[in-house]
């Protein structure tokens, strides 16, 4: 079986699935061999529902985007300016048609391999990280963050406790000002500033 966090070629069959978060509708196309094809996850809602909005801002990073939840979202219910990046090329297709789905306006989508093609600064870094991609790649993707924040700005990630929350966030302390923003069913919700 492919993983999300590639772009080996699975048979494609996209489906059609809708959320009902933070006061809006939305509907996503999803397919085989993208995070969460079945629909929004826990965790990802779980960060959405945790997420100050206050403290969004104008500019957002939507680190391995998938389909796009999370940039979608929080450019419709903020009205925030986003980017939104993965490696996976059908991940990548599914997002642009996903933003006409959602009539968003003022996104982007670009392929990238954690912050390779990324030349902005952010206000808000946003990802679920893709935790069977290794350490190695995870850790790139939180640390190397604060690279694009601009100052005062946060990343926001959901982590589970199974896939080494405590140690991640042990980690994390040694860079970042670390805020626990609420834990439910094993998942922390985190904040992250410089």
């Amino acid at each position: 079986m492919g993983q999300y966090f590639t772009n080996e070629k699975l048979p494609s069959k996209i489906r059609k699935t809708t959320c009902n978060i933070l006061g809006h509708s939305f509907t996503f196309l999803t397919d085989n061999g993208v995070f969460s094809k079945d629909g929004l996850d826990f965790g990802s809602r779980l960060l959405l529902e945790l997420i100050p909005l206050e403290e969004v801002g104008t500019k957002v990073l939507d680190m391995g985007c998938g389909y796009g939840v999370f940039g979608i979202i929080l450019n419709k219910v903020t009205n925030a300016t986003v980017d939104m990046v993965d490696v996976n090329l059908r991940a990548i297709h599914l997002t642009m048609r996903n933003i006409k789905e959602n009539d968003c306006k003022n996104i982007s989508v670009f392929e990238s391999n954690c912050y390779e093609n990324v030349t902005g600064k952010y206000h808000t870094i946003i990802t679920n990280p893709p935790i069977r991609a290794g350490k190695r790649i995870v850790y790139e993707i939180l640390f190397k963050a604060k690279e694009f924040l601009e100052p005062n700005g946060s990343l926001f990630l959901v982590i589970r406790k199974e896939q080494g929350a405590k140690s991640i966030i042990s980690d994390l302390s040694e860079v970042y000002n670390v805020e626990i923003l609420g834990r439910k069913k094993g998942f922390f919700v985190l904040k992250c500033n410089l």
